[in-house]
């Protein structure tokens, strides 16, 4: 029984880290979005514009 209380504590407590972890993942990531903002911009509407060119084609 004492076994099932620690891995029930150890479980508890995990939940606290995952939830930091999920948090730091999406600083980096919109850190990494403001830093190429102009270069995804450029990305994005490139690809845009041959999807619509393609498909015009079509």
């Amino acid at each position: 029984m004492n076994e099932v209380r620690q891995i029930r504590a150890f479980a508890a407590e995990e939940d606290g880290v995952g939830v930091v972890e999920i948090i730091l993942i999406l600083v980096v990531l919109i850190s990494l979005v403001v830093l190429f903002k102009s270069q995804l911009t450029s990305l994005v509407s490139s690809l845009l514009e041959k999807v619509t060119s393609k498909s015009n084609g079509v």
